[in-house]
């Protein structure tokens, strides 16, 4: 089958579409992850609480589609990322997943009875379906920046040897509280918009404007992390970017301060950081002057430019090794063959507008503010 696109376009095509596809489940179920971890804070009372909750019903369900596209993608276009990471990260990734299911319960069961312990426990049950994911998915993320204990053999059999708590390090909790406080302000940015003017509204606004000071800070402190100590990985041979994908044909080494190289070699990749830090001091401006869309837009340029940022500091690396560099996954060394990224290309194209379409046309269908009145005399309200 003679492919129209060479090997290397589609590698980079792909790395761009599995950031797109992270930077996508973050700014539509992020904002919903960072409403029901502020939910116990902002909201006092049932008819509060139900109309935070209601916030967000309508739409949660749809931007769950983001992280299966991302999962699938992951498991299509770069099989060993996926063997390395599903397999190290698998206690990581149920606590997340259980964590996610809590949710959906706590959706429909906190309002099947009306006793104010059970709506309180299930209230609870939300704001661990919101924090834990944003405090994990960041660690995880952290991990990916200092490398994960695996290599492979001669015959590309798979070792790990790390566990659970070897995932919680200093540079990995900053990185989990730079996620918890981007997505807690881009959930206070979305209740900005949802949420009548209130107090309700008024204590989100409070606890964004922390938020968005907290990660500044947090993201500040990860950013020097990288900088002054000894974190970061140089590729030094590159292999063939249009050879077939095999670890073992890339040389790598521990390089501190490797991951800001990118940055001098490509001045125009500094876009993502200062998107990071500007982001939410446009949240924090809308705040101040109560402009309820500049607090939304500011919070999701954070989310773009935080989680741009990593790519950026990392490419060619997807997933590093703490433990043999050599064994570390590159974009030209992971991914799966010419033909399968191809075809799979063909696909994204055209189902990936109709996502896009559909996903536009139904937060248009639902938006609207929650107000005190709809949840008093709404019944199929949670």
């Amino acid at each position: 089958m003679d492919i129209p696109l060479d090997y290397e376009t589609l590698r980079v095509i792909w790395w761009a579409l599995m950031g797109v596809l992270l930077i996508g489940f973050a700014l539509t179920d992020g904002f919903d992850l960072g409403a029901m971890a502020l939910l116990p804070w902002v909201a006092r009372g049932d008819e509060e609480r139900r109309m935070v909750i209601n916030s967000v019903a309508p739409t949660w369900e749809g931007n769950q589609v983001w992280l299966i596209l991302g999962g699938g993608a992951i498991f299509a276009a770069w099989p060993f990322v996926y063997a390395v990471s599903f397999s190290g990260f698998y206690l990581a990734m149920f606590l997340v997943l259980s964590a996610l299911i809590l949710r959906p319960v706590g959706f429909k069961y906190r309002s099947k009875r009306g006793g104010a312990a059970w709506r309180a426990g299930w209230d609870w049950a939300l704001f661990v379906g919101g924090f834990v994911p944003a405090l994990v998915f960041g660690v995880a993320v952290g991990n990916v920046l200092t490398g994960a204990p695996f290599r492979f053999d001669t015959d590309l059999r798979l070792s790990y040897e790390g566990g659970l708590l070897g995932l919680f390090t200093p540079f990995t909790l900053v990185a989990g509280l730079t996620s918890v406080a981007m997505l807690v302000l881009h959930g206070a940015g979305w209740l900005s918009l949802k949420v009548e003017d209130g107090p309700v509204l008024a204590r989100a606004q409070r606890f964004g404007k922390v938020a968005a000071v907290a990660a500044i800070l947090f993201y500040a402190a990860g950013f020097a992390m990288l900088a002054f100590t000894d974190m970061g990985y140089r590729i030094t041979s590159v292999p063939d970017p249009l050879g077939p994908s095999n670890p073992l044909r890339t040389t790598a080494v521990h390089a501190a301060g490797g991951w800001l190289a990118n940055y001098a070699t490509y001045p125009w990749m500094w876009a993502a950081p200062v998107l990071g830090f500007a982001g939410p001091l446009i949240a924090w401006l809308g705040i101040s002057r109560r402009n309820h869309p500049l607090v939304f837009a500011g919070s999701s340029a954070a989310t773009v430019g935080i989680i741009a940022s990593v790519g950026a500091s990392m490419f060619p690396f997807i997933l590093p090794s703490s433990i043999d560099a050599n064994s570390s996954l590159t974009v030209w060394n992971a991914s799966s063959s010419h033909l399968t990224l191809f075809i799979m290309l063909l696909v994204t194209l055209v189902f990936l507008p109709i996502v896009l379409i559909y996903t536009s046309w139904a937060f248009k269908v639902m938006f609207g503010r929650v107000t005190t009145a709809e949840v008093r005399s709404n019944p199929d309200f949670y």
